[in-house]
């Protein structure tokens, strides 16, 4: 006979003061799951309960796993994250959009980092300035004009040609990418600007996916958030760092395939040179940076132990020049910044906070109008700031 399985979701600062005492714990942002075999005393007012098939740990895009099994139970629902009652039966049959896995031995999933506010140097100051929304809604109006940006579409070509001819209006050497997608072929558009440093020059690489979907099956997908919103956010950031000198190389990447299995970046990581792989110093991806999906505007910086310390400048730039409220999680999941993690390379990912609350991706109905500017250009300040430091600015003379 299987053992029952005592569990108590408590604030996170609650957890392990107090109350209950024993057991194991997980922290996904301000709550914390608390278990063990014993039934034990908890804070009044918790909710509490009890399982005998186990917990398991959901990482999901939207409420893709929620829409997929309604009949699982959900335990403590945040967002991206879920820990659900059994489900041991779905691990190890990932969708492209959902993982089941056991709930890991390290005791915080989401993290909440205190606010943490550092210096902001002068070069970050300058490009700030050109971080604002006119030129970003403009680019990501004409993105989601299209019918559809799916990867294999007429569509996805004019969105690569209209990106392409951009980035290189403004200085930088472009070129395509041949990405394979199924039976069919879809690209990567590159923009390099190199850097100024005479020796050990580093790379930088900003990144987003500019295909869309539809997954009900739909010819629309005008695919505003997902991922509009970080594409054209890719090109406001080549637009304000092109103004600057770095003394790294800067390399801009709008994948395409990321819908159907992350096909880009795949592609890309796998044919990168030994040499080259090394030279990276960081990898910002974004993926779904326009809607608001709470009463605070958030962001979850994403990685693995490898992203450490660019999680840690993104979460202080965030503090010194934006007011989002910031997580961060060591499980990476399903955006172009995994196959970069599992080749050891240091990667983060920046999407909107609590997506799951977001109802709309993947679907005729992902529109211009669920998108909150003010949350875009929040986060994109943030990474703008992080960047800049990453570029390292060339001094002035003098």
């Amino acid at each position: 006979m299987t053992a029952k399985i005592h569990w108590a979701v408590l604030p996170a600062d609650e957890a392990g003061a107090g109350g209950r005492t024993s057991g194991r714990r997980v922290r996904l942002g301000d709550q914390a799951l608390v278990w063990s075999a014993e039934a034990e005393p908890v804070a009044p007012g918790a909710r509490t309960g009890s399982v005998t098939s186990g917990l398991s740990l959901v990482t999901q895009v939207g409420r893709a796993f929620q829409d997929a099994h309604p009949d699982v139970p959900v335990i403590l629902d945040h967002g991206r994250h879920l820990v659900v009652e059994g489900g041991e039966a779905l691990r190890g049959k990932d969708d492209t959009c959902w993982r089941v896995e056991p709930l890991p031995p390290d005791p915080v999933v989401v993290d909440r980092p205190e606010r943490r506010v550092g210096p902001v140097s002068a070069a970050v100051t300058k490009v700030l300035e050109g971080v604002t929304r006119p030129p970003y809604e403009s680019d990501l109006t004409w993105i989601c004009q299209l019918e559809t940006r799916h990867s294999l579409s007429e569509g996805f070509r004019q969105a690569a040609d209209r990106a392409e001819m951009a980035l290189t209006t403004l200085g930088y050497a472009t070129s395509r990418q041949p990405v394979s997608v199924g039976g069919g072929q879809s690209a990567n558009v590159i923009a390099d600007r190199p850097g100024r440093a005479a020796a050990d020059r580093g790379a930088v690489l900003v990144t987003a996916h500019l295909d869309s979907v539809n997954q009900a099956g739909g010819t629309k997908a005008p695919g505003a958030d997902d991922n509009g919103s970080g594409a054209a956010g890719l090109l406001l950031l080549a637009r304000v760092l092109a103004g600057h000198e770095w003394e790294n190389d800067l390399r801009l990447i709008l994948f395409g395939g990321e819908e159907q299995g992350l096909f880009g970046s795949k592609q890309y990581v796998a044919g990168l040179p030994a040499a080259e792989r090394g030279r990276i110093r960081a990898v910002l991806n974004m993926d779904m940076i326009g809607v608001r999906n709470g009463p605070e505007p958030g962001v979850l910086l994403e990685g693995a132990p490898v992203s450490r310390q660019l999680i840690d400048d993104l979460a202080t730039a965030a503090g010194a020049v934006t007011g989002l409220r910031v997580e961060t999680s060591l499980s990476p999941f399903a955006s172009d910044h995994v196959p970069f993690i599992v080749a050891g390379v240091p990667a983060v990912l920046t999407i909107e906070g609590n997506d799951s609350a977001n109802g709309t991706i993947h679907s005729e109905n992902d529109l211009l109008t669920h998108i909150d500017y003010g949350l875009a250009v929040e986060i994109l300040r943030m990474n703008a700031a992080a960047l800049a430091g990453w570029l390292r600015p060339v001094e002035e003379a003098g």
